[in-house]
């Protein structure tokens, strides 16, 4: 990714001269004033179509600052498609020079949903961090909130590391990793005695404070070198050796967990489903206090639990969560108590009954008859006359009944139950298999499956596009300019 800046610049045209004589190089306005934003509307108002015809969608949203520290906010929306893919688009990325209260931030959603004509009543759910005005910006707007589970896991772990053993021992571990990272001697010394000790050539990491995962990492890489570093500093008094025993008690009660941000920050795949059986995991397993652990890990696990836990303890989340893992074949009933069960199975139907009523989409709404459709009523037609003209057999005199009575008998409410039954005797999917995928296979009521199974369980999609444009900030001093935003940066 290059400037605009570089059209102008004489190097660049002579390379594009040389490529193809006959060429003539725009100048960057007109990259800037017309090629830009003609993509950027080509590309909207193909994204307004797609969304025109989204039954269901979720959200996410952060709010973050530029390089210059002038404020942005960005709306990902989320949605399961026709051909059961699961796909997210930035929305919009606009300038935020207001005041960061609950109430102008509620103010700027809402207008970001009028702006690209979604209907707010399709949206299932908003998923945030635990910012306070992002907070009540959502319940000003009376939509529902499902909180980040990479910032709720983040602040459990950084609140449970508040103890003064864990700081002077992150302290220690800091300080030998910058002694190595500032002397290419130690390195050399520390790469000898690897080989000498047998133990594998890895490099010291350093931990980042807005990520508790890499302070993880920097903690295992030296539990796992610690002889190695012990013998390259034995001959430096001046430092302070590893305390073992809490570095060891923080590894065994956080190691477990340190894959699960990134797992749950996915794009491409469900996630939501997987905040319930992850919840049971941490509680039955992975946080349970066992009687090997040592007092320090067991307070860590207990404070990590706690936390998390009473972050979807609220009633409408956890109705939501367990829904999200109800509908996906994975897990169905696996992590559900029989009272949440049967919670969960009639609200199913309640809301069947409510889905189906919809109109499925611009194909449903019309009623004008097909030629297809005449000609197949034409010839049913035909073939009852010819059966009139048939001698009837007694069988016969049953079966238009039989059939009528099949038809009005049963009620849509019936039909949903039936089918319910159905899903829950069926076979468990493979862990590891897509959900949709398999939906689209066995699709029965599947227009409810859509509705929650798109939520995400991080607000991961949205802080990368901060993110990125960031980066494009560093590229070059020039300005870039951001068709999401209309703004340069």
């Amino acid at each position: 990714m290059l400037p605009l800046l570089t059209v102008e610049k004489e190097g660049f045209r002579r390379m594009i001269h040389k490529m193809d004589a006959r060429y003539n190089m725009p100048s960057r306005k007109y990259f800037s004033k017309t090629a830009l934003p003609k993509l950027y509307d080509e590309c909207r108002d193909g994204l307004e179509t797609t969304l025109s015809t989204v039954e269901f969608f979720a959200s996410t949203t952060d709010m973050w600052s530029s390089r210059a520290t002038e404020p942005y906010i960005s709306l990902t929306v989320h949605h399961i498609a026709s051909d059961w893919s699961l796909n997210s688009c930035c929305l919009q990325t606009s300038f935020f020079p207001d005041d960061h209260t609950g109430e102008n931030i509620a103010s700027g959603l809402k207008q970001f949903l009028q702006e690209w004509k979604l209907d707010k009543t399709k949206q299932v759910c908003l998923t945030t961090d635990s910012g306070a005005n992002v907070v009540k910006a959502v319940a000003l707007n009376h939509w529902t909130r499902l909180s980040c589970f990479g910032h709720n896991l983040h602040i459990a772990i950084e609140r449970s590391m508040r103890d003064s053993r864990i700081d002077r021992a992150v302290g220690v571990c800091k300080k030998i990793v910058s002694l190595f990272s500032h002397s290419w001697k130690r390195q050399r010394a520390l790469k000898a005695a690897q080989e000498e000790l047998g133990l594998p050539q890895h490099k010291l990491v350093t931990e980042s404070p807005t990520r508790w995962g890499s302070r993880q990492k920097m903690i295992q890489r030296l539990l796992e070198q610690e002889k190695a570093i012990t013998q390259v500093l034995a001959a430096d008094r001046s430092t302070r050796h590893l305390d073992i025993d809490v570095l060891d008690a923080v590894s065994k009660a956080l190691g477990p967990l340190l894959d699960f941000t990134d797992a749950l920050s996915s794009e491409n795949y469900v996630t939501v489903s997987f905040l319930r059986p992850i919840l049971h995991l941490f509680s039955s397993e992975l946080l349970q206090e066992k009687d090997e652990d040592a007092d320090l890990t067991k307070t860590i696990k207990k404070s990590v639990l706690d936390y998390v836990m009473a972050k979807y303890s609220d009633p409408e989340v956890a109705d939501l969560i367990n829904m999200a893992s109800f509908l996906d074949p994975r897990f169905r009933t696996q992590h559900l108590s029989q009272e949440e069960i049967l919670v969960i199975k009639a609200r199913v139907v309640r809301e069947g009954e409510s889905v189906s009523a919809m109109p499925s989409g611009p194909a449903a709404a019309t009623s004008e008859t097909s030629p297809q459709s005449a000609e197949k009523a034409q010839g049913q037609a035909t073939e009852e006359n010819q059966r009139k003209k048939q001698r009837k057999s007694l069988g016969s005199f049953f079966k238009r009944k039989a059939a009528t009575e099949v038809s009005t008998s049963v009620s849509d409410t019936e039909k949903i139950e039936a089918e319910l039954n159905s899903y829950l005797l069926g076979e468990v999917a493979d862990s590891e298999s897509n959900p949709l995928a398999w939906w689209k296979v066995h699709e029965v009521k599947s227009r409810l499956v859509k509705k929650y199974l798109c939520i995400p369980a991080t607000s991961t999609a949205s802080e990368r596009v901060g993110k990125s444009i960031f980066v494009l900030s560093l590229i070059s001093e020039n300005k870039l300019y951001c068709c999401a935003c209309h703004r340069p940066l």
